[in-house]
């Protein structure tokens, strides 16, 4: 049942409660106490009243007073010592005397019974009067001097008046201060929960979609809803940032496999249309078919190299260590067969062979890495240069140590790269000139990611430095081997 109410409702009917019970608990501890109080005072003038009665006069009991004809004499008398009510009891319990004020109805006293039944050790006991109208306390005492019992008796009427009146007191006072402190407490705690409401509001928003929505900063950031708005915003760039990368990466897969589809899809359209050809008797000659399966045979390379290039990418994404063979070796056998290999593809391009940057010759660049890896990342970087830079264009190739870290560049006169292009230029499948014809039809735009894959399994990284008109140079950057000669052993 409580479950389905607001924790505003909840939170006011506990704190409504636990005022309740606290006000009620105060009311009654403080009322028993004055009843206590009272009791102890009458308690107190029953005992003095009873030990002067007890003593006088000796030789017998007082006769009967009747109270009427002097009135006015006695009733004030009797009242400055709370009303009380005087009998003397005979030996065998009969009553043989007594005093009481003429304000006291008859009806209202003890009966004979209750008195007789009163110990005559001096405790007092509570009595009821003899129609049941109220209370009575009294205490018996022996006499002296001869052989009876004065019971002295005083009305509860008042005691009891007062704590009745005290308690409504309570009950009313505790009833308006409960009425105000609810009402109190109705708008604190509105106020106090406003703060989770515009959590519940940003939430509500951020579900249907909004998820640049942030929580804002109501309270100080020591306070719980401080702390709850806090953890709650960093959570929620967290997952913001987790959809932006899910639907990025969803994004790059829908093109992935796109780009999969198109590239493979062309070699073995090659193939299947050289094929029906033969099948419908278009290839008469020997020449023809010759022809034909030369074609098939580019087509079934072109693809092999395209399936063994995805193969490698995937094993390196899985498990990038666990496809190399490092061993110590130096960058400058691989630039300077790179040189070699520029030459052999186009003797009229100028190459140089210089140190990071252009600056100084070669230096050394030692490194432990895995050469045949690394030289399919510098082929990649030649093959880049030669198919997108005009024939007979310079190319620079630099290696040595640059920041701490073994370094080999690829740098070309070519037409360089837009800033857009360069932030895409390592993906899979990307050509920064779609049109361009993709020499043997092997260029598949995976060259680039697989030289920094590469580069990336190594600890290393290939970088782009490049700018529209001034050409690009491609840097392929890895930890220097440590070379420092072992400490001997002196033991």
């Amino acid at each position: 049942m409580l479950g389905r109410l607001s924790l505003r409702v909840r939170l006011l009917l506990l704190t409504a409660s636990l005022l309740l019970a606290g006000l009620g608990l105060v009311g009654a501890v403080v009322s028993d106490q004055l009843e206590r109080y009272q009791l102890d005072r009458v308690d107190a003038q029953l005992h003095s009243l009873g030990e002067i009665i007890s003593r006088v006069p000796a030789t017998g009991p007082l006769d009967a007073v009747d109270t009427a004809p002097r009135a006015d004499l006695l009733d004030p008398a009797l009242g400055l010592i709370g009303t009380p009510y005087l009998v003397y009891l005979g030996a065998d319990g009969a009553v043989v005397g007594g005093l009481r004020s003429s304000r006291l109805d008859g009806a209202t006293l003890p009966g004979p019974d209750e008195l007789r039944a009163v110990p005559t050790g001096g405790e007092p006991v509570d009595l009821r009067a003899a129609d049941g109208s109220g209370r009575w306390r009294a205490a018996a005492r022996p006499t002296t001097g001869w052989a009876g019992t004065v019971v002295v008796a005083a009305p509860l009427a008042e005691v009891d008046a007062t704590t009745a009146r005290l308690r409504t007191t309570s009950l009313v006072s505790g009833a308006v201060l409960l009425t105000l402190l609810t009402a109190v407490g109705w708008f604190a705690l509105d106020r106090g929960l406003r703060p989770l409401r515009r959590i519940e509001h940003t939430a509500a928003a951020i579900a249907d979609g909004d998820l640049t929505r942030r929580v804002p900063v109501l309270a100080a950031p020591t306070t719980e809803v401080g702390h709850l708005a806090t953890s709650l915003n960093t959570m929620l760039g967290q997952l913001e940032q987790a959809f932006a990368d899910r639907a990025a990466s969803e994004a790059r897969m829908r093109t992935f496999l796109s780009d999969v589809s198109h590239e493979l899809r062309t070699p073995l359209f090659g193939i299947k249309g050289s094929t029906e050809l033969y099948r419908m008797g278009a290839m008469p000659e020997r020449a023809d078919v010759d022809e034909a399966m030369l074609r098939i045979d580019r087509e079934a390379t072109r693809l092999t190299s395209l399936t063994e290039d995805l193969l490698l990418l995937a094993r390196l994404d899985e498990a990038p260590g666990a496809q190399l063979d490092p061993a110590p070796m130096d960058l400058r056998t691989l630039a300077n067969d790179a040189r070699h290999d520029l030459r052999g593809l186009d003797p009229s391009r100028p190459v140089e062979l210089t140190g990071p940057g252009g600056v100084g010759p070669p230096g050394p660049a030692p490194v432990h890495a895995d050469e045949d890896r690394l030289r399919q990342v510098v082929t990649n970087l030649i093959g880049n240069a030669v198919t997108y830079t005009p024939p007979g264009a310079a190319v620079r190739i630099g290696v040595g140590t640059a920041n701490g870290r073994a370094v080999l560049e690829v740098a070309d006169r070519g037409p360089g790269l837009t800033a857009h292009q360069a932030a895409r230029v390592f993906d899979r499948f990307y050509r920064a000139d779609h049109s361009r014809h993709r020499a043997g039809g092997a260029n598949a735009g995976l060259g680039l990611a697989i030289a920094r894959a590469l580069a990336r399994a190594h600890d290393g990284d290939v970088e782009l430095d490049t700018a529209l008109g001034e050409g690009a140079c491609f840097r392929l950057a890895l930890p220097l081997l440590d070379l420092a000669p072992p400490v001997p052993d002196r033991r």
